[in-house]
C-alpha cells in the first residue's frame, strides 16, 4: 500500500461528493427563501394572492373582488336602495352610494379605447362627466342593462367641433347569455364599444336597486 503523507485526502472523490451535496442543499435552501419572498411580495394582507403588476401603470390588475372590498359584506339589508353611482375609470371600480355611503363596489370592463373621454361614435371609449341614469331594460341582449343619459350637451359640443356625432347607447349591463359563464374573467380586457360590463350576478343586484335618475359621476 502506498504511503499516505497527510497532504492530499487519501479517497479525494469523497470530498467532491460531500462538496456537491452542500452545495446543492444551499441551492435549494436559497430557491425556498426566493419563493417565500415572491409570496410575500403577491399576497395582501387579506391573505389573497394577486398577479403581478403589469407594466402598464394604467392597467389594472385584474382578479375576483375580494369580500372586504364590498360595502356591507355579505347581503344588503331589504330595501336599500342605490342613490348616487361612481365610475373611477383607472381602477375600474364602480361604486354605490346610499345616504352618502358606500355600500357596494363593483369592478368593470370599459371600452376597448378606455383612455380619455368619448368624443364621436364609434371610438370605443367610456365617456367622462356627470350623468344619470335614464332606462331599464330587464331584456337586454347583455342580460339587462342600465341606460346612462351620454350624451350630455358638452359632449355634443365637443363632437360638433369635430364635424362628428357624439354616438349614444352607453349603458351599464351584463354579459348576456354567450359569455355569461366567463362570470368575472371577462374583466381580463377592456371590450365593450364604450359601455360598462358587470356580470350577470352583479348586473343583477345594481338593476334591482338603482331607480332611473339615479346620477353617475364618470372620472378618469
Amino acid at each position: 500500500m502506498p504511503y499516505y503523507s497527510g497532504s492530499k485526502p487519501r479517497y479525494p472523490q469523497k470530498k467532491i461528493k460531500t462538496r456537491l451535496v452542500l452545495f446543492a442543499a444551499l441551492g435549494l435552501a436559497l430557491m425556498a427563501c426566493l419563493a417565500g419572498v415572491a409570496a410575500f411580495l403577491t399576497n395582501e394582507p387579506d391573505g389573497h394572492t394577486y398577479p403581478p403588476e403589469q407594466a402598464n401603470p394604467d392597467t389594472p390588475v385584474l382578479r375576483e373582488l375580494g369580500p372586504q372590498e364590498a360595502y356591507p359584506q355579505g347581503p344588503l339589508s331589504a330595501g336599500l336602495l342605490f342613490d348616487r353611482l361612481h365610475l373611477e375609470k383607472k381602477t375600474r371600480r364602480l361604486t354605490a352610494f346610499s345616504n352618502g355611503r358606500p355600500v357596494r363596489v363593483y369592478l368593470v370592463a370599459l371600452g376597448a379605447n378606455p383612455t380619455g373621454p368619448k368624443q364621436a361614435e364609434g371610438d370605443r371609449r367610456t365617456p367622462e362627466g356627470l350623468y344619470h341614469i335614464a332606462d331599464k331594460d330587464p331584456d337586454s341582449a347583455y342580460h339587462k342593462s342600465l341606460g346612462i343619459s351620454y350624451p350630455n350637451e358638452r359632449d355634443r359640443e365637443r363632437a360638433a367641433a369635430k364635424n362628428s356625432s357624439p354616438g349614444g347607447n352607453i349603458k351599464i349591463h351584463g354579459l348576456g347569455a354567450e359569455f355569461a359563464k366567463a362570470g368575472w374573467a371577462h374583466r381580463i380586457t377592456d371590450w365593450t364599444y364604450g359601455s360598462i360590463a358587470l356580470t350577470n350576478q352583479e348586473i343583477e343586484e345594481l338593476f334591482t336597486r338603482t331607480d332611473i335618475g339615479t346620477p353617475i359621476e364618470i372620472s378618469p
